[in-house]
């Protein structure tokens, strides 16, 4: 069964991501944001993770999909960036019922920013800092440890960097002490889901902290050595081809079942995983759903 449980079963659906599909009626941003719901028994608990950058977008594609927010029982953010939080306080007032666990790292809420080709600041913006989101009634599980969500569903917590190839993908910044210094992303977590008779599922926002040491924190985690898939960013748009081929051979060690990844991914490393995983692996888009 594994440290953390296991599910029943587990199904995902992908509310928002970069692409959308020929004549689909869903709306893309760059960001992602999934649903997912998890069943143990007569027990389903339904958490969203992230909620990309823009809420009206995010909003209308849930009612497209016959989604209603009053049915999310927790939030999980993976990290900072606008991209995969903002509007998360809209989105919470919109649940429309208090006390809602709202699940990150301890450091989500420090200043975040890049330099280069100008500054810009892309951490939590003010609308929804943790006072915006305290005045809604939700609680905030800031923590460096893993959540359990329910039995079989768990954050990863803040994942060890492991591996000498992988990195943050992006030349970050912060402040600490009054004195600017690059941001190795430590708040970086993930989702993982240990599905009965399947293994592990690891659904990630942007993989700041490298899908291979994610994969292996998971396992150890979990103590579960079966991966059924990898869903979400890995961040390897730009990265240099010898990484992107390190990492997908990595990958293919690890065996997942299947694999399905977009956003920050990158069409260099997109083609890579194909060409490794063949039909095992799929781009990401807006509206796919998974059952497992």
């Amino acid at each position: 069964m594994g440290k953390t449980g296991e599910l029943d079963g587990l199904r995902i659906t992908v509310l928002v991501e970069d692409s959308v599909l020929y004549e689909s009626p869903y709306l893309a941003q760059h960001g992602v944001s999934f649903f997912l719901e998890g069943t143990k028994g007569s027990n389903t608990r339904r958490i969203l993770v992230d909620v990309g950058q823009n809420s009206q977008a995010l909003l209308n594609n849930m009612r497209l999909m016959h989604i209603s927010p009053a049915t999310i029982d927790a939030i999980v953010l993976t990290h900072c960036h606008y991209d995969h939080t903002q509007g998360v306080v809209s989105m919470l007032k919109e649940m429309g019922k208090g006390d809602i666990p709202v699940i990150a790292h301890s450091d989500i809420f420090r200043l975040n920013f890049l330099t280069d080709p100008c500054i810009e600041h892309v951490g939590v913006m003010q609308t929804d800092s943790e006072e915006e989101i305290k005045k809604t009634g939700a609680s905030l599980f800031l923590t460096k440890d893993p959540v359990m969500l329910m039995p079989g569903i768990t954050t990863t917590g803040e994942v060890k960097r492991q591996t000498d190839f992988e990195g943050v993908g992006i030349g970050l910044k912060t402040i600490e002490n009054g004195k600017v210094k690059d941001d190795s992303m430590l708040d970086d977590i993930s989702v993982i889901a240990n599905v009965k008779g399947k293994g592990l599922v690891i659904v990630t926002g942007c993989s700041h902290a490298g899908i291979v040491n994610i994969a292996r924190h998971a396992i150890k985690l979990t103590s579960c050595e079966k991966i059924e898939a990898i869903i979400g960013g890995l961040h390897l748009v730009g990265a240099p081809d010898g990484r992107i081929k390190r990492t997908v051979d990595a990958l293919s060690k690890l065996n997942p079942a299947w694999m399905c990844a977009g956003h920050c991914t990158g069409f260099e490393a997109q083609v890579e995983l194909y060409l490794v995983f063949a039909e095992r692996f799929s781009p990401l888009h807006t509206g796919m759903q998974f059952e497992i």
